[in-house]
């Protein structure tokens, strides 16, 4: 076998180089550096000082699917998966999911969950052949703090996700994951938003 040298590339940020912007580029630059709360003014990457807002009860709710063959969605439904029981053990990877977020993403803010739910519904021919049926996964999550918790419920349907995957891929390598996304979140200065129809 080949071993090639893994080579050290420099770090570029992605806002560098403005001082040879032109002057309308220049300004979009300025404000979209005013406008990612993630950047500094200088540029520099940092996370966000929460410290001066007011806790508040958060709540957060997140979808996201697996599509499947039939014969696999069966084998769930039947229990006879070999690594064993799959819903169980995705439900209790997407509460593990929710619970290391901050661990993962690098500027979430560790955050005192207070409860975390995860759902499945079995999706039997929804969808086109080959991949006609699904299992969809739903989140919850909820605490009382100063900043929401949609990054946790993210984190909480993807894990749960990748972990029916696991659990699938020895019968199916063709599953899909899909349309993970926030469906609505209460709480904050925000207030409450919800996934248009």
């Amino acid at each position: 076998m080949i071993r090639y040298p893994l080579r050290r590339l420099p770090f570029i940020h992605p806002l560098a180089g403005i001082e040879h912007m032109s002057p309308s580029c220049h300004l979009l630059s300025k404000r979209l550096k005013s406008s990612l709360t993630h950047i500094s003014e200088s540029g520099d990457t940092h996370m966000v000082d929460v410290s001066a807002k007011q806790p508040t009860v958060r709540l957060a709710i997140a979808r996201g699917r697996v599509r499947m063959n039939r014969e696999t969605l069966t084998q769930i439904k039947q229990d006879q998966i070999k690594k064993g029981n799959v819903l169980a053990v995705a439900q209790v990877a997407g509460i593990m999911g929710a619970k290391s977020c901050s661990q993962i993403i690098p500027l979430c803010h560790p955050i005192s969950i207070a409860k975390v739910t995860v759902s499945f519904a079995l999706q039997e021919g929804a969808y086109p052949e080959p991949l006609s049926c699904a299992v969809d996964i739903e989140s919850q999550v909820k605490c009382k703090g100063e900043t929401g918790v949609e990054m946790e419920a993210l984190s909480a349907v993807s894990i749960a996700a990748l972990t029916v995957f696991d659990m699938c891929k020895a019968v199916s390598k063709d599953m899909r994951i899909e349309d993970i996304r926030v469906v609505e979140k209460m709480g904050g200065k925000s207030g409450h938003w919800k996934e248009s129809a």
